[in-house]
């Protein structure tokens, strides 16, 4: 007889352990709940980076913030203050043993691990035995996602560096947000720079591409960018990550059945035209939490149509390479308030406050991806 919870989570990364920080704070801890994954999280397999005006949920466990960003294009750099913004970065293992300490209070929670073998309607198997509940809330993808036109489909891939200078190098007040003095190659290619202090820092280099690279040409790039733009010659590697992020448009199922709700990356909230997705996760959550402390059935939080249209247009750009990746980020911070283009790239503007931002682009450019954009959708309804 399969066991019966109110919540399952399956997952217990960003997405589900969001989710269980959205029940507690909304009292809803003492709720049956199933927390599941393959492995117990213990080394830092992730970085979230993200920009937030005020004291977030997880404030206590943030590794860095910043106030200022450094932006660079061929032709254009400049620093910039954020404010209201702060730019904070948030360490995995850090947010997991924060959550750890808390899940561990709750009354009737009970985690288990190992190979989860499907995800029904109101259901999932794991190892084998068959767990029920009310709801279910997964961020485990439905299906692997595949590249399926006429939609685009970009990859964000990265690599990245935690490096140690032998003397000053760093400014630990200013993060570089992007950094486009490297080589384009055709394609979207930029490095953030991250100080913890002043000799030490997590480099990454990061393209948008159809394809990824071999190990060996993203450790060419960092190599490249270390020497050239940093100045340095010696350093130590102290830590490496990487990972891939989806920049598509393709559409992500919300749930499957009556009591499934997918979460995360796999429930769409990955933000198409720049892979940012943890504080998406946030609204994600809070609005499902909401919707079942009011006793309604949990939906994802709505959402503009048109900021769908916007990366989709700027995926157009990307994928048939209308306008250098580098051109249009540069346009964009030389000719808009950094503050303002955060919080439209944050989906928190109004259409009267996006309008300077759209004109501030390539106009022509744009335009023509936009209508290409309008003619793919009615190509779709056919």
């Amino acid at each position: 007889m399969a066991q019966r919870f109110d919540y399952i989570v399956a997952g217990a990364g960003a997405a589900g352990l969001s989710l269980l920080h959205h029940l507690e704070q909304a009292g809803l801890s003492e709720r049956r709940v199933l927390l599941l994954d393959r492995a117990p999280k213990t080394h830092n397999d992730r970085t979230w980076c993200f920009w937030e005006a005020g004291e977030g949920p997880f404030e206590a466990v943030i590794f860095r913030r910043w106030g200022r960003l450094a932006f660079h294009a061929p032709g254009f750099s400049r620093t910039f203050d954020i404010a209201p913004y702060t730019y904070k970065m948030l360490r995995g293992l850090d947010f997991y043993r924060h959550m750890d300490e808390r899940l561990a209070r709750w009354p009737r929670l009970t985690r288990l691990y190992g190979e989860l073998e499907a995800v029904g309607d109101g259901f999932v198997r794991l190892e084998g035995q068959t767990y029920t509940a009310d709801w279910v809330f997964s961020s485990v993808p439905s299906s692997p996602l595949a590249p399926r036109p006429p939609y685009h489909h970009l990859l964000q891939h990265f690599r990245g560096w935690v490096l140690e200078a032998p003397h000053p190098t760093f400014d630990p007040g200013v993060a570089t947000f992007m950094d486009f003095r490297v080589e384009q190659q055709g394609e979207v290619r930029f490095v953030y720079v991250l100080p913890f202090d002043e000799r030490r820092a997590l480099v990454e280099y990061t393209l948008f591409s159809a394809h990824l690279l071999s190990e060996l040409e993203y450790e060419a790039g960092l190599r490249a960018y270390i020497h050239e733009e940093l100045g340095l010659r010696e350093y130590r590697v102290l830590e490496t990550e990487a990972g891939v992020i989806p920049m598509t448009d393709i559409p992500f199922p919300a749930r499957l059945g009556e009591r499934t709700l997918y979460i995360g990356t796999a429930g769409g909230q990955t933000k198409a035209s720049t892979g940012y997705t943890f504080q998406r996760i946030q609204r994600q959550c809070r609005h499902i939490v909401q919707s079942l402390a009011q006793g309604r059935e949990p939906a994802p939080p709505p959402s503009p149509a048109r900021f769908a249209f916007y990366d989709s247009v700027l995926l157009n750009v990307f994928a048939k390479k209308r306008y250098p990746g580098a051109h249009a980020f540069r346009d964009l911070f030389r000719r808009r308030p950094a503050p303002q283009v955060l919080k439209f790239l944050d989906e928190s503007t109004t259409l009267l406050e996006e309008l300077p931002i759209l004109f501030s682009m390539n106009v022509p450019v744009f335009t023509l991806a936009a209508l290409d954009v309008l003619a793919l959708a009615v190509s779709r309804k056919r």
